[in-house]
């Protein structure tokens, strides 16, 4: 625990790490677009921060004071940040937005306004990154009648500690969009090297953090207690546990080849939810790990009433319900309740019914070990009968004809397919493998199914479109080895003037003057985009291509969508990563030629 890293010592000249000397390290991570540069750098970065620092340090590079799935907001927008710049330098609102506008970042307009000023303090006066990190928790906790004057009033005065580059990065973190260009899985690696020299960390790193969905608590572990003390963190009530995900085959016959036996579910189109429950408190969380409790509250009741189990976690798809027409409604119409305003009126107009398929925790005891066969039937005694909370019927078969059946009748009810998920398969978190295959609907076109990208620059549209500043969309999947997002496909057609609106709408708060240091393209967009808007799409086909990146080989030729459209906006309930990755993609390409219509 002694080592050098780059001649640093790691326990810090101080024993503590400055806030000027953080963002030294940010302004490093964002000029640069190397992934292994971005490891090397957080690397050295975390070798000189003490224990205690830890957490701190890991959320503020998520943009975060907390993890995701605690709601901690500053609750400071563009226009109270301008107001905290401009008491804590002598100048006006408008002059600072004025600054914003031109500049494009509201930091970057702070730092001007700070130099100008002339009255910013040396760098090595500035506060240690706990005391920023504290004062910053006690801005977000301030709450009550007249808090929003106190918030800017405490923000302004912490402005006015700092030196210029200081001021820039603090004020990126109210509004979340550092734009360091560095990813979780970049920060695991960076916890690998900063103890051990290398990533061989990273596999039990990552199973921690897929089972605890809290960056800051697995450095924490590490720093006090090794690997061995992460090994012993695991799924814990109150805590979000990332999602198993499906694979994909191309026909029943494919599947029952693949998995021998297996249950078959229907496949719904709403919102994937977890129920956290101990006693009679309730917490819902979205896949993206976004606490949904207060949107959701017909679900919490019904988790109340329904769950006898003391605590529990537990999954299910949740879905719009017209208990008029008895039928349930498109995503489109579900994603309605995510509103954290009006939500009883929408929810007395757009009820959910929960269908849960999968437990992980009952009554004190981790269930993820176990078979899926053997945590359906927990699940089934755990959940009494109700018109909330419904368990998810599966049948067993190991006939692609059965398998058929369940799926055609799963398409008459208006859903999106089946998934077929292996009888002895444990659950495994953040995990995408084929215990669980996935089969929708056929679509026109030989691409039978959507896949969700995400959207890293726009080009300026001709003609009618120059009124919507986009004419055409640059969309990049996910390669979660090396935390990168390579280019698959543009889009050009298919999107109405309301989308096309929607579109510039959404990607204005994460333009980029620069490529993002996670995108990889061989296309120069109009306008660069930060990984953020995902969007769901369908395209005739995938090929091989040379001008995307997307699996490319030594030779440079990697996939491409054929022909793609864009079907819907996701950014609700997917986070970028959670878009279709590199490997699937090319299992897509190689299933096209062995496809049978479902």
């Amino acid at each position: 625990r002694g080592r050098q890293y780059n001649g640093v010592n790691p326990e810090g000249r101080d024993g503590f790490v400055r806030f000027s000397e953080l963002v030294q390290y940010f302004l490093k991570l964002e000029g640069t677009s190397g992934r292994n540069a971005l490891v090397e750098i957080l690397a050295e970065l975390f070798m000189r921060t003490p224990t205690e620092d830890v957490p701190p340090t890991a959320y503020l590079l998520q943009g975060r004071l907390a993890p995701y799935f605690e709601p901690v907001e500053i609750g400071l927008g563009n226009n109270y940040v301008a107001d905290a710049i401009a008491r804590a330098f002598g100048s006006d609102r408008a002059t600072v937005l004025e600054r914003f506008d031109r500049l494009g970042d509201i930091g970057e307009a702070a730092a001007e306004i700070a130099a100008e000023s002339g009255s910013s303090p040396a760098p090595t006066r500035a506060p240690p990154v706990r005391e920023i990190f504290d004062r910053l928790l006690e801005i977000a906790r301030t709450t009550g009648a007249g808090s929003v004057g106190a918030k800017v009033e405490t923000f302004a005065s912490l402005l006015g500690e700092l030196d210029p580059l200081s001021c820039n990065y603090l004020c990126r973190v109210p509004l979340g969009r550092m734009r360091l260009g560095v990813g979780d899985p970049t920060v695991l690696d960076a916890f690998s090297f900063a103890k051990v020299g290398d990533r061989s960390l990273r596999k039990g790193l990552e199973r921690a953090y897929s089972e605890t969905s809290d960056l800051g608590l697995v450095g924490k572990t590490l720093w006090e207690g090794g690997i061995e003390a992460v090994e012993c963190l695991g799924v814990r009530v109150g805590n979000p546990v990332r999602p198993a995900l499906a694979e994909r085959l191309p026909s029943a016959e494919a599947i029952i080849a693949k998995l021998g036996r297996a249950a078959v579910e229907r496949k719904y189109d709403g919102f994937r939810c977890q129920v956290h429950k101990a006693g009679d408190d309730i917490k819902i969380f979205s896949r993206n790990l976004e606490d949904m409790t207060a949107s959701f509250p017909e679900i919490a009741e019904g988790a109340r009433r329904q769950v006898v189990a003391g605590t529990a976690i537990f999954e299910g798809e949740a879905l719009a319900y017209n208990p008029l027409s008895d039928e349930y409604l498109p995503f489109q119409q579900t994603v309605r309740r995510r509103r954290k305003h009006g939500v009883e009126e929408t929810a007395a107009e757009l009820p959910l019914r929960l269908f849960a398929f999968d437990i992980l925790y009952a009554d004190g005891e981790r269930v993820m070990e176990r078979s899926y066969t053997e945590r359906h039937a927990i699940l089934e005694h755990a959940v009494e009968a109700g018109d909330t909370i419904l368990i998810s019927e599966a049948h067993t078969t190991g006939e692609p004809e059965e398998l058929l059946e369940v799926f055609n009748d799963s398409i008459q009810h208006g859903l999106e397919g089946i998934v077929a998920k292996r009888p002895d398969s444990p659950y495994q978190a953040g995990a995408r493998n084929y215990n669980w295959v996935k089969l929708k609907r056929a679509q026109a076109g030989n691409l039978q199914d959507t896949v969700d990208c995400v959207i890293v620059g726009y080009i300026y549209g001709r003609g009618r479109r120059t009124a919507f500043g986009v004419g055409a969309l640059l969309v990049a999947t996910y390669d979660p080895e090396r935390d990168v997002f390579p280019t698959v496909t543009k889009i050009g057609t298919g999107l109405s003037d309301v989308q096309w609106r929607e579109v510039r709408e959404r990607c204005e708060p994460y333009v980029s003057e620069r490529k993002p240091a996670r995108v990889e393209s061989n296309i120069e967009p109009s306008v660069w985009v930060e990984p953020q808007v995902v969007i769901e799409m369908l395209a005739d086909e995938i090929t091989r291509s040379p001008v995307h990146p997307t699996g490319a080989d030594e030779g440079g030729q990697g996939y491409a969508l054929r022909f793609p459209r864009l079907v819907s906006f996701r950014q609700e309930d997917k986070k970028p990563e959670d878009v279709t990755t590199v490997t699937e993609i090319v299992e897509l390409y190689n299933q096209q030629g062995a496809r049978t219509t479902p």
